[in-house]
């Protein structure tokens, strides 16, 4: 039975709203009359809108290489392509890229040139998902603020090819062919702004060392993770969204308050094999345990507080926070326990 939708979450909504103004800060920033000087030559093979003067479209045009771009341009767009290599010569007058958008193309390592990512001082955004990639290129511009490298085959990360990205705020590298052994204690080192690690849909059967501090959502769904190390969080003490969909977790690879962390605010353990509710913090407002193998719900045993305390302090006092509680693809069986309702006062929508 379900009460209510999902709402969307407060957090993402805030993250991707700093991303929305970050772009159009940098568009505006732009004062059309400084744009006099500048020829205003397209490439044949590109549409280039009057009212986007810094914006180049060469997407979903078959195209087996990229263009020269003319100076004007921030925005680049090239997806949907057959282009197989970066090169340094399309870019030489390119000094103003802020955004590389190559998405579903054909490139692969061996075919970047060396040093030509680099030299694109002013880079903010690099997409390559759905490519050819074997490792993440390298080197990187310093600048960087988004890096996405999804669906590609990534299972080598060089040494170090992090360490100068102090302004990277999100990495995507989920649904590649990362294992364990890839993942060292100083992989992500000099990530120290990182706020979205996406790690999903690769071969990991640990979870990853050395976590940036400043991590606010770590995604890790979809790999073959069975164990979480006694006091794993304490080294990413901002964490707030957590997701562990389809791994192998059991009762014996959590430690007994392995997710009772205060940080944590959305709690994703889906399709997994538990068979009892994990102890979980007074803070945690969703929490996802649908299709595991938990049979029975007991209020009394998983209330942060006592169940006379939750009862006694009333709407208005301290009282555990959940509010979307997942329980469906279980063998638990309506209705709800009373000790549910008075412990989690705050729930809006149950579904089980």
């Amino acid at each position: 039975m379900t009460l209510k939708v999902y709402p969307n979450l407060l957090l993402l909504f805030l993250f991707n709203s700093v991303w929305t103004r970050t772009v159009r800060q940098v568009y505006d920033e732009l004062d059309p009359e400084h744009w006099s000087h500048y020829t205003f030559e397209c490439p044949r093979e590109c549409f280039c809108p009057p009212s986007f003067p810094n914006a180049l479209y060469c997407d979903n045009k078959g195209l087996k290489e990229i263009p020269a771009i003319p100076a004007r341009i921030w925005y680049l767009y090239l997806q949907n392509n057959f282009i197989e290599t970066i090169s340094e010569k399309p870019f030489v007058n390119a000094s103003h890229l802020r955004w590389i958008n190559l998405n579903k193309n054909k490139i692969t390592n061996d075919g970047i040139e060396s040093g030509v990512l680099s030299k694109l001082k002013r880079l903010l955004y690099l997409f390559l998902e759905d490519n050819e990639l074997e490792e993440v290129p390298a080197p990187l511009p310093g600048g960087l603020e988004q890096l996405r490298l999804a669906r590609n085959k990534i299972s080598r990360i060089p040494e170090g090819v992090f360490s100068n990205l102090e302004n990277l705020t999100m990495l995507d590298l989920h649904h590649n062919s990362l294992l364990d052994s890839a993942l060292q204690s100083d992989t992500f080192q000099g990530l120290n702004n990182l706020m979205q690690l996406n790690i999903a849909k690769n071969s990991l059967k640990k979870m990853p060392l050395s976590i940036p501090a400043n991590t606010l959502q770590l995604f890790l769904d979809n790999n073959s993770i069975e164990v979480i190390p006694e006091n794993y969080f304490s080294t990413i003490p901002k964490v707030t969204f957590l997701r562990l969909n389809y791994n192998k977790l059991s009762d014996d690879g959590i430690p007994p308050n392995g997710f009772n962390v205060s940080s944590i605010l959305d709690l994703q353990l889906s399709h997994n094999q538990l068979t009892k509710i994990p102890p979980i913090n007074a803070h945690l407002e969703h929490l996802h345990l649908d299709h595991n193998r938990i049979k029975s719900v007991n209020g009394t045993q998983i209330c942060p507080v006592s169940i006379a305390i939750a009862e006694d302090y009333g709407f208005y006092g301290n009282i555990p926070r959940l509010r979307y509680l997942r329980l469906d693809g279980n063998e638990i069986k309506p209705p709800i326990p009373l000790d549910i309702m008075i412990c989690f006062q705050l729930l809006q929508a149950v579904v089980i």
